[in-house]
């Protein structure tokens, strides 16, 4: 069956991984309904250049305006699979985790989660102060999964192409949908490079 998958994109830096989780998402054959901030439009710009946003957008299924409050993903009528913000900033993540809906992508947020469906937060910032743990600590408990973008280093990449493509195959993976190739797993490397068993740890 076809995946319905909420992704929204916050105004912290990560465009390129933005843009990568939609394209493996489209591969997958999920529908995507996408709704980009107002602080994610200026990012994307920087980012990916003049055309960033026509090439994030025209990869998803649906564009939703942040300020649409009576678009279906506002709903928890609206079957859905699931939802990733990817990046997440830390100012969406905070609201996210304290119910402030004060957009559609906070507020489809909240209603991922009062629903008890998956939702997959990217957070991008560092270092973390404690006000920033809180909230992941909030959320964690609320069942959001919070997946930091870190690389998978034992897999040998050598290119962000490679590295952006593994973390966001994880992304679909936590979110349900199958990443196919595009992710490595532990059972797909050669026998040499895995670690020894006798290394000192």
């Amino acid at each position: 069956m076809t995946k319905r998958i909420i992704l929204g994109i916050a105004g912290a830096s990560g465009s390129g991984l933005a843009l990568e989780t939609l394209r493996q998402l489209a591969k997958a054959g999920a529908e995507t309904h996408l709704v980009v901030s107002m602080g994610a439009r200026a990012t994307i710009q920087h980012e990916l250049g003049d055309e960033g946003l026509a090439r994030i957008t025209e990869l998803a299924s649906r564009v939703h305006s942040p300020h649409d409050m009576t678009a279906p993903i506002a709903s928890g009528s609206f079957p859905n699979d699931g939802m990733i913000v990817v990046p997440c900033s830390m100012r969406t993540l905070s609201a996210i985790a304290h119910g402030l809906g004060d957009n559609l992508l906070t507020r489809a947020a909240d209603v991922a989660l009062k629903e008890k469906r998956r939702l997959v937060v990217v957070p991008r910032e560092a270092p973390l102060h404690e006000g920033h743990l809180r909230s992941m600590l909030t959320l964690a408990r609320l069942g959001a999964t919070i997946a930091p973008p870190m690389p998978p280093f034992y897999v040998g990449m050598h290119s962000i192409d490679e590295m952006l493509r593994e973390i966001a195959a994880r992304l679909l993976n936590w979110v349900g949908v199958d990443p196919g190739s595009a992710m490595t797993r532990w059972s797909d490397l050669p026998q040499g490079r895995l670690p020894s068993r006798e290394m000192d740890i």
